[in-house]
């Protein structure tokens, strides 16, 4: 389990069951029916939280399952419905179907949410079966089961600057002298290994840095966690360009980075860059800082130079970074994947399958939930299925498929004996 990717399950709650109950009150010997329904199930959302930026939380705990709703009591009473279940997740998380893979939501703006499984209805209680000819029915419902799926989870971080260079540039030095973030920092590569971000208060400007881990030769095809952390300067609307002033060749690096990021994506080469040299504070550093700087202008390139560990000149990038992002027009709409809505499957067709000899296997949405839902210690519950099998033709394929009395039937969890 990283950062930022995710495998949860998530299951809605069941259905209140129906009751079923009669009236019985003082000189009121023959009382009607007055079994209330069952609550509704609870949903499940992912719903957005602003303040969360990692998906850290799932590797704790990874089952999600709503409430159940309560059965029906006495009087006509319905039972209480289950109060729904929110899953918060950071702003950037992308939904997927864990079995399909097809894109579920996009969710980028704080509250945003996406209902992903439905709670199961209540089951109907005696009350609501009564009719002229049957004026005591002894038949209810069992609630209706609750949905359940396997969802993936990847995160895109959404930040306004993406900081990108070589491990040990000093990428995480700055986002913590420029913000609020405290990264782990130390004097060797990889020190960092998940994306900081840090909110950096620039007069009356509000501005999110992303720290992104640093990039090796062979991200792009996912050398080291080349996929992993690549995906996040996606959607970032300016790159500052962090340049070690102590690497054996600074150029070369500059060259590097941006090769791997042209390779992921071609839109990550239009991007606008800020480059900077960093360790300014060292001796070794200021030397070679004009052969550096003439170099990269002869590339067409403007190079600063700054000292993250002193302060020296970081205002002046942050500056810098302000009038890129107010030169540049609003961003448009990714053109990313659009979520996959598919027809919900008829929910009344059905499968017979023969199994071994004398055992059939009917399979199908409508029939299953009207298994579950049935009463088997009721007569009247029983025969209602009986009918629910003639109208949607289960009973004619079962005949079709060669069932004879005395065989085994199962639908659903259930096994039931064949009988004319």
């Amino acid at each position: 389990m990283t950062f930022d990717e995710a495998t949860i399950h998530v299951r809605s709650g069941d259905g209140g069951a129906g009751l079923v109950h009669f009236r019985r009150e003082k000189f009121v010997p023959r009382g009607g029916p007055s079994g209330g329904d069952g609550g509704r199930g609870g949903d499940v959302y992912l719903v957005v939280k602003p303040t969360l930026n990692t998906l850290i939380a799932f590797s704790r705990q990874s089952h999600f399952r709503a409430g159940n709703g309560a059965p029906g009591g006495s009087s006509n009473k319905t039972g209480r419905s289950a109060a729904d279940l929110l899953i918060e997740v950071p702003p950037g998380t992308i939904v997927r179907d864990a079995a399909t893979g097809g894109l579920l939501a996009d969710l980028t703006q704080p509250g945003q949410r996406v209902l992903v499984v439905r709670g199961g209805r209540g089951g109907r209680g005696n009350a609501r079966f009564a009719t002229s000819t049957n004026q005591a029915p002894r038949i209810a419902e069992k609630g209706e089961p609750g949905e359940e799926r396997t969802l993936h989870l990847e995160l895109k971080l959404l930040a306004d600057v993406g900081i990108v260079g070589v491990p040990n540039a000093g990428k995480s030095t700055l986002l913590s002298v420029i913000s609020n973030a405290r990264p782990k920092i130390a004097d060797y590569p990889f020190t960092t290994l998940q994306p900081n971000l840090g909110v950096v208060v620039l007069d009356d400007r509000d501005l999110v840095f992303a720290d992104i881990p640093g990039l090796i030769e062979g991200a792009h095809a996912g050398a080291g966690l080349g996929h992993d952390f690549l995906r996040h300067i996606q959607r970032t609307r300016v790159l500052i360009h962090l340049l070690d002033g102590t690497a054996a060749d600074p150029i070369a690096d500059f060259h590097q980075i941006n090769t791997e990021l042209a390779l992921f994506d071609d839109a990550l080469s239009a991007k606008p860059q800020i480059v900077a040299l960093n360790k300014l504070d060292l001796p070794d550093v200021q030397e070679r800082w004009p052969q550096i700087s003439g170099e990269m202008a002869r590339l067409g390139y403007e190079v600063m130079a700054i000292s993250a560990a002193t302060g020296q000149n970081v205002r002046a990038v942050l500056n810098r970074a302000v009038q890129v992002l107010d030169s540049l027009p609003a961003a448009p709409p990714e053109p990313a994947e659009r979520p996959v809505y598919q027809l919900d499957e008829d929910p009344l067709a059905f499968t017979v399958t023969p199994l071994r000899q004398g055992e059939f296997r009917v399979a199908g949405k409508r029939i299953e939930r009207a298994v579950a839902m049935t009463y088997w210690d009721y007569d009247q519950a029983v025969t209602r299925f009986q009918r629910i099998l003639e109208s949607m033709g289960v009973t004619a394929a079962l005949r079709e498929a060669g069932v004879k009395p005395g065989d085994t039937v199962f639908i659903g969890d259930m096994e039931l004996e064949w009988g004319d």
